[in-house]
């Protein structure tokens, strides 16, 4: 088999470079993908039982701020107004996640304002000048109070992360905002953001719809590779140990797990998602993925449920843990990638790396505009 380029993995880095080489450079795509569809994590599909589209990997909230990113995301879709909200669970009373004037409010049952919340909390910390928080739980700590970290942070990150806390660097922390005010939407710093009208999958079809574009699913790389004679480059998306057969030993990754139930009532809790922080529940959030599309009629008397399990497996991949060890590995992987010949690593398996959709798609961009110069 013949192509000019070969990307391996149709998730949003490789269907935005094959999308993007068929159509600026005209040159013939093979992009394959292990799974049985395209779209990598982003994969959403209608359930059966109640026409309900869901997003198999998890709920994902397309935000960004990068106009770049959104004016080339928005030739291949359309987005609804949708506002991500997060709520948690604690105890049986539900709190406003990330921590905000409400949650601090309500935890403590107070009435302060947001001048009142910063006093009140700074007094809760009470950190010695110029110390320096050395991992995850003395960050969240410096930042919240211990009481407002064990209650929402502290278990939900041993569940969702598989260690104690202590044992997370720091940066981890850095995600998770306090906010002052009562606003409520989760990605409130983005200029931009919603969920694809008609859904991510069909996003991926329009990117991929292209006569110099061929996608063959089911379709292990490792073992078809030979047969495969690529003109310029192999682009590869996949977790770049696997790529190098874990000659120098296996990244660490924590995975998840879903289990879907279908309830006959119509609406289950009435948000997209809430996180369950106890350590009594083994699940850490669960999904109602109807609340997504409030735009779309649904059946009466139905709606799907997932629950979300946390636990630790490099062959099904979705947070990098970036301790010191992985750090290390994932540096000397690239230092091998370099040597590469004719192959191009990146996205988030391939770098080892968290990236939000937006992130991916722009790296994706910025790594077309390194492979045009050759043209």
């Amino acid at each position: 088999m013949n192509t000019d380029f070969l990307i391996v993995g149709s998730g949003f880095y490789g269907s935005v470079l094959a999308e993007r080489i068929a159509s600026i450079l005209k040159k013939k795509v093979l992009v394959i993908d292990k799974r049985d569809h395209i779209g990598g994590n982003c994969y959403s599909e209608l359930d059966k039982t109640t026409s309900i589209e869901y997003h198999k990997y998890g709920t994902h909230i397309f935000h960004t701020s990068n106009k770049k990113v959104w004016d080339y995301i928005k030739q291949f879709t359309r987005f609804n107004n949708y506002k991500h909200q997060v709520l948690t669970n604690h105890r049986n009373k539900i709190y406003q996640m990330p921590i905000n004037l409400e949650t601090i409010n309500s935890f403590f049952n107070k009435n302060l304002n947001p001048e009142g919340a910063k006093n009140f909390l700074a007094h809760l910390t009470n950190i010695k000048k110029n110390w320096k928080p050395e991992n995850f739980e003395e960050k969240a700590i410096s930042q919240i109070g211990e009481k407002l970290y064990k209650a929402f942070i502290k278990n939900y990150t041993t569940k969702q992360w598989g260690v104690n806390p202590k044992k997370l660097p720091a940066s981890i922390f850095n995600r998770l905002p306090i906010r002052f005010s009562y606003n409520e939407d989760y990605f409130n710093n983005s200029d931009f953001q919603g969920i694809p009208l008609d859904g991510y999958t069909q996003i991926f079809k329009n990117l991929l719809d292209s006569k110099k574009i061929t996608t063959l699913l089911n379709s292990d790389y490792f073992k078809i590779k030979e047969k495969i004679n690529v003109k310029y480059s192999t682009i590869y998306t996949g977790p770049i140990d696997q790529y190098f057969n874990y000659r120098l030993g296996i990244l660490d990754w924590r995975s998840v797990k879903f289990k879907k139930t279908v309830f006959n009532y119509d609406d289950y809790q009435g948000n997209s998602v809430i996180n369950y922080p106890d350590l009594k529940f083994k699940y850490t959030r669960i999904h109602e993925p109807k609340h997504l599309h409030t735009e779309r009629k649904y059946l009466a008397n139905k709606t799907l449920v997932i629950k979300e399990y946390s636990y630790q497996d490099h062959k099904n991949p979705y947070y990098p843990i970036n301790n010191d060890d992985n750090k290390k590995l994932i540096a000397a992987y690239k230092e091998l990638a370099k040597k590469e010949k004719k192959v191009l690593f990146g996205g988030r398996l391939a770098d080892y790396a968290y990236y939000d959709m937006d992130m991916t798609i722009s790296a994706s961009l910025v790594k077309f505009e390194s492979i045009k110069k050759n043209f």
